[in-house]
């Protein structure tokens, strides 16, 4: 009989590989989820929108558009979960996967119960995005160089007034930064101020948050404006804030 989730999430495996599919179908139909698949994807964000996904397994390899361009494209107008299934040798691909958008990766051969851990952890995540987030202690909006941070709403404002509501992870470390401007946090210090009761961040996920944060604040990685790199030491906010 299948553990049946309580509130059970639609996943799409998007995988050319028969055999790999099946092996990941049968794993999540087995934990309880509803399972979709197909082997491309060309128009995932429609297909995603339609068949109403809560998180996509991506193959990085697939023909016609690979698994990157189709992580960049769906994270243009979506914010489903998306793991990259890779191969060992796709380090770098892994790399421009996760600044591209993705959530998280399993490597080929995947352990059945890393997968699952990794699917269940990242839903989580994403069913507690929508709902009120407990008000931060400072509630004022932060302004630095004509951007703005609501604090109360997650909200993020480009000095061109486009609004854009931030992840909880994305929120809590900018916040983080923010509130000791030009003082070097270390990753554990970030890492402690992005953790949550059923999530526990390492180093890699800051890397990817701020540059995911980077992108947002249209910060150049090669010559950061905002949030700079303290080598061995990790990351500081570097803006100017409007008091």
């Amino acid at each position: 009989m299948k553990n049946e989730p309580k509130d059970s999430a639609h996943i799409l495996v998007v995988e050319d590989d028969f055999a790999s599919r099946s092996l990941l179908v049968g794993y999540l139909e087995n934990a309880g989820y509803q399972v979709s698949e197909t082997d491309q994807a060309d128009n995932l964000p429609q297909l995603v929108a339609q068949q109403q996904i809560d998180l996509v397994l991506l193959d990085i390899s697939l023909p016609g558009k690979d698994g990157l361009t189709l992580t960049r494209e769906l994270r243009a107008g979506a914010d489903v979960g998306i793991i990259l299934v890779t191969s060992k040798g796709d380090e770098i691909d892994r790399i421009v996967g996760l600044e591209m958008g993705a959530d998280d990766y399993v490597t080929k051969p995947f352990n059945p119960r890393e997968l699952m851990v990794r699917a269940k952890n990242l839903l989580w995540r994403l069913r507690r995005q929508p709902a009120a987030s407990q008000p931060a202690k400072r509630t004022h909006v932060c302004r630095f160089e004509g951007w703005e941070l609501d604090p109360h709403k997650r909200l993020l404002t480009s000095p061109e007034r486009v609004s854009e509501r931030l992840r909880e992870g994305e929120f809590k470390l900018l916040h983080a930064l923010i509130s000791k401007p030009g003082q070097v946090l270390s990753r554990d210090q970030l890492m402690d101020a992005i953790r949550d009761r059923e999530w526990t961040p390492t180093d890699r996920s800051v890397d990817v948050l701020v540059g995911r944060l980077r992108r947002k604040l249209r910060d150049d990685p090669a010559d950061p404006q905002f949030i700079l790199t303290a080598h061995g030491a990790g990351y500081l906010f570097a803006g100017e804030l409007v008091h």
